[in-house]
C-alpha cells in the first residue's frame, strides 16, 4: 500500500455532514440547527433533520413537529386596541402577585392562569393589554353570573350586600383567576422553583398544581377556548369556563373568526432532552453549524439555557464509503476507520451558566481504492479539538461545530508490480546466487592450495 499527499483538487460545491447528537437539557421545542459559512450564507436547517423528545430516563419519543419550522403564533389580540394604561384606569383585573400571594391564590381558586413576565421582554409588553382584557372578561362573566343569582333571589333588586361583600362574591364566582408574576422582582422563584425558561410563560394551575404551559395563539378567543377545553377535561360536569368561552365567541368571532383547536401540549415537566439526527449539505468552505435554543414565541433566558450534549455520531462525506471501509473492502490503513468519526461517544457537559462547548474540526479529504476492481472512493478524516467557551450574560449559548477543509488531501492505493519488474527481480536473485556461490568456491580453492604447499 502506498500513501500519497496531494493538493486537494475536489471541486464539489457541497460536503455532507452526518450527525446524531443528544442535547441533554434542551427541549425539542426550542432546539434549532443553524448553518453559517464564510460565503455569508446563514440558514436554519429543518430538511433531513429529525428530533426525538427524551424523558428523564432517556427514552426516545417521536417529536410531533419533526422537520418543521416552529409555528408562528399571534403574539397579541389585534381586537384589543386600548393601551395597558387605559385598561388600568378603572383598576387592575390581572393581579400582580408575589410568591406568597400566588400560593394563597392557588388555595382559593381551582384555576389560576399566570403570566410569568419580565419588564424588558418585548413579547411581554405587547401581550400585556390582551392579558388584562382576558382578566376583565373573566371578571365580567363572574359579575353576570352573580347578577343572575341575585335577580333570582331578590326580584326587587335590593340584595342588601355592601360593595365589599359584592366584590368578594364576584371573586368567588370567577371561572379562572388571571394573574401575573414579575420575574425580575422574583427571579429566584421564577427560575429555580417554577423552572421558567423564557418570557412570557403562560402557565395554568389546577388545584394548586401545574396543569401545563400555554403555547398557542395569544388572543382572547384562543385563551378562553383553551380554558374551556381544560375544564371539560378535568371537570366535565361544570361549565363555568365554557360559559366564558361562549360569551367571548359571541363578542369576538366577528373580528377574530372561530377559534382553532389549541396545540396539544407535551408535559415533561422538568429537564427533557432532545435527540437530533440527520445530515446537512454545507458549502465546501470554512464555516460552522450550531445547535442552540431559539423560540418564535418567547424571549429565552440565557442563564437557563443548557446546551450540554452527547455526540453519538459525527462524520463528513457519504456514509456508504464508511461502510465499505468498515467491511474491509477498502485498501486503507487499519486505523483509518477510527479517524473518520473520532468524537463518537463523547459527552460534553457544562457545569456553569453562560457556557458552551465549541468543537474545532479540521477536515482532510481522503481518497482510496476499494474492491471489486479498482474503484475510487472518497471520505473525510476529522482532526478535532474542543474547548469550553464563555458567553455574555445576555447571549444564548450554543453548541458549535466549526469546520475547515485542509488544502492537502490523502490518497491510499495499492501499487502492483509489472511482469518485467518481477522478471528482473528473479534474474537479480539468480545472478546474486551465482555470484555468492562463485565467491565461496574461490575461497575454498584458495585455502586448499595453501595446504598443499
Amino acid at each position: 500500500m502506498v500513501t500519497e499527499m496531494l493538493i486537494d483538487g475536489d471541486d464539489s460545491p457541497k460536503v455532507r455532514v452526518n450527525f446524531n447528537i443528544t442535547m441533554l437539557d434542551l427541549r425539542c421545542e426550542y432546539a434549532v440547527v443553524d448553518v453559517v459559512s464564510v460565503l455569508g450564507t446563514e440558514q436554519n436547517v429543518t430538511q433531513h433533520v429529525n428530533k426525538w423528545n427524551l424523558d428523564q430516563e432517556g427514552v426516545r419519543k417521536r417529536y410531533h413537529g419533526r422537520n418543521k419550522n416552529q409555528k408562528d403564533i399571534l403574539y397579541f389580540d389585534e381586537s384589543v386596541t386600548s393601551t395597558i394604561e387605559e385598561l388600568h384606569e378603572d383598576g387592575e383585573d390581572a393581579e400582580m402577585l408575589d410568591p406568597d400571594q400566588l400560593a394563597k391564590a392557588m388555595k382559593e381558586n381551582q384555576f389560576v392562569f399566570v403570566d410569568f413576565f419580565a419588564g424588558w421582554c418585548s413579547h411581554c409588553q405587547v401581550l400585556a393589554p390582551t392579558w388584562e382584557t382576558l382578566a376583565e372578561v373573566m371578571h365580567e362573566v363572574a359579575t353576570e353570573s352573580l347578577e343572575e343569582k341575585l335577580a333570582d333571589k331578590y326580584p326587587s333588586g335590593d340584595h342588601g350586600y355592601s360593595e365589599e361583600e359584592y366584590h368578594a362574591a364576584v371573586k368567588v364566582l370567577l371561572p379562572v383567576k388571571i394573574a401575573k408574576v414579575d420575574c425580575v422582582a422574583h427571579e429566584d422563584f421564577c427560575l429555580r422553583q417554577q423552572q421558567v425558561l423564557g418570557y412570557p410563560t403562560l402557565r395554568l394551575f389546577y388545584n394548586g398544581e401545574k396543569y401545563g404551559d400555554y403555547n398557542a395563539d395569544r388572543t382572547i378567543v384562543h385563551f378562553t377556548n383553551y380554558l374551556a377545553r381544560v375544564e371539560e377535561d378535568v371537570k366535565p360536569d361544570v361549565f363555568k369556563l365554557d360559559h366564558a368561552d361562549t360569551r367571548v365567541k359571541e363578542s369576538f368571532e366577528s373580528q377574530s373568526g372561530l377559534p382553532r383547536k389549541a396545540i396539544p401540549q407535551w408535559k415533561d415537566e422538568e429537564h427533557p432532552g432532545c435527540q437530533i439526527s440527520g445530515f446537512l449539505m454545507v458549502d465546501r468552505v470554512p464555516g460552522n453549524f450550531h445547535i442552540k435554543a431559539r423560540s418564535n414565541k418567547k424571549n429565552l433566558i440565557p442563564s437557563m439555557t443548557n446546551v450540554s450534549h452527547e455526540i453519538h455520531h459525527l462524520s463528513f462525506g457519504d456514509p456508504s464509503m464508511s461502510r465499505i471501509i468498515e467491511r474491509g473492502r477498502a485498501y486503507v490503513p487499519d486505523d483509518l476507520n477510527g479517524k473518520l468519526s473520532p468524537m463518537d461517544g463523547y459527552v460534553y457537559v457544562t457545569s456553569g451558566y453562560h457556557q458552551a462547548h465549541h468543537h474545532h474540526l479540521k477536515i482532510v479529504t481522503t481518497e482510496f481504492n476499494y474492491s471489486p476492481g479498482t474503484k475510487r472512493g472518497k471520505t473525510y478524516q476529522l482532526l478535532g479539538q474542543s474547548q469550553l467557551a464563555g458567553y455574555e450574560s445576555d447571549i444564548v449559548p450554543e453548541a458549535r461545530f466549526i469546520y475547515d477543509l485542509s488544502p492537502v488531501s490523502m490518497l491510499f492505493k495499492q501499487k502492483s508490480r509489472k511482469w518485467y519488474d518481477y522478471l528482473t527481480s528473479v534474474m537479480a536473485i539468480i545472478g546474486g546466487t551465482f555470484t555468492v556461490v562463485g565467491m565461496v568456491e574461490s575461497s575454498i580453492h584458495s585455502m586448499t592450495s595453501k595446504k598443499r604447499r
